[in-house]
């Protein structure tokens, strides 16, 4: 068999590459994979590691894998990020400190499954989000997707039970969880303006930023008692939301909101609570519950109706 030259094999490799940061629906599958399985691996892992440290520790050992690779472009970019940097500190704080504590805290109380149907609330958000903060033509397809949405999301906070939206008494997880969403789906919204900088850049810039807004919040729950037990499924917890939800995912879904637009790529994240319901059976035990069929049904047609091609732009060209 002859041999393939090292350059031929490096040549198409590069080229491989380049085709699947170019194919968005690729990047954003892969995403919503990791991204279901940090909600698997979080509620699995949290007697053994609390929610401030996970998630400190995801995105410290993040930024120190990151930053040989980042470094020449963070010193090329540096201006710009500097001229942006409210925007970055902004999308620092929102997308990499306040969501991923946030959705960790609810965790601890709540099932995976419910913490990854309520995320199918996002592209609904994504919608109101942008009309409220960029004057974005609301239409009446979009708001009728927003209250279906709403309405599934309402599902499956009380658990199919009228009486718990009277009273107000839902699971503190997916209150906290429901706050996550929020964050996300702002901080998705305010992608649009980050400073057109290589994507390592900023990767790395918001990841520091995170890390600096997390500390206080993980030194407070060590001084509370809660540390991490010394286990082996602790450093893999640690070392899988490390790598994948947090580098390969978000320099994904980041790639993927440039090529397709906010809206278009929230709505395509909507496989993962799927995947996750999927993965939550698999791996927890976890059941799925007749509830949480009819909220996602109703979710995922509120997701139709408000995100169809001929109501959304497949792309945001002001990214």
């Amino acid at each position: 068999m002859p041999q393939v030259p090292p350059q031929s094999r490096s040549s198409a490799v590069v080229r491989t590459a380049a085709r699947l940061w170019a194919a968005p629906y690729v990047l954003l599958t892969f995403t919503a994979l990791f991204w279901a399985g940090n909600a698997i691996v979080a509620r699995s892992a949290r007697e053994v590691v609390p929610p401030f440290a996970l998630s400190f520790w995801r995105w410290g050992l993040a930024l120190l894998i990151l930053m040989p690779f980042a470094w020449p472009h963070l010193r090329r970019d540096a201006g710009r990020l500097r001229r942006a940097w409210k925007i970055v500190l902004l999308l620092g704080v929102l997308g990499i400190g306040a969501f991923n504590s946030l959705l960790y805290t609810g965790l601890q109380t709540t099932s995976a499954v419910n913490g990854l149907l309520l995320q199918s609330l996002q592209p609904g958000l994504i919608i109101l989000l942008g009309a409220i903060l960029f004057a974005e033509k609301t239409r009446l397809p979009q708001l009728l997707g927003i209250c279906l949405s709403l309405a599934g999301a309402l599902v499956i906070l009380s658990q199919g039970n009228a009486s718990m939206l009277r009273t107000l008494d839902f699971n503190r997880g997916d209150v906290i969880i429901g706050a996550a969403v929020v964050i996300w789906s702002l901080y998705s919204v305010l992608l649009r303006r980050r400073p057109q900088v290589h994507p390592l850049s900023f990767l790395a810039a918001t990841i520091a930023i995170g890390v600096v807004a997390l500390l206080p919040l993980y030194l407070a729950e060590v001084a509370s008692g809660r540390l991490i037990e010394p286990r082996p499924e602790s450093w893999l917890a640690i070392a899988y939301v490390c790598l994948f939800p947090s580098l390969i995912a978000y320099l994904f879904f980041n790639r993927g909101v440039e090529l397709l637009g906010s809206a278009a790529a929230g709505l395509y994240l909507n496989i993962m609570p799927v995947m996750g319901a999927f993965l939550a059976v698999l791996f927890l035990g976890e059941a799925v519950r007749w509830f949480h069929f009819a909220g996602i049904a109703l979710i995922g047609a509120g997701i139709a109706c408000a995100l169809r091609p001929s109501v959304i732009p497949q792309r945001d060209d002001s990214l």
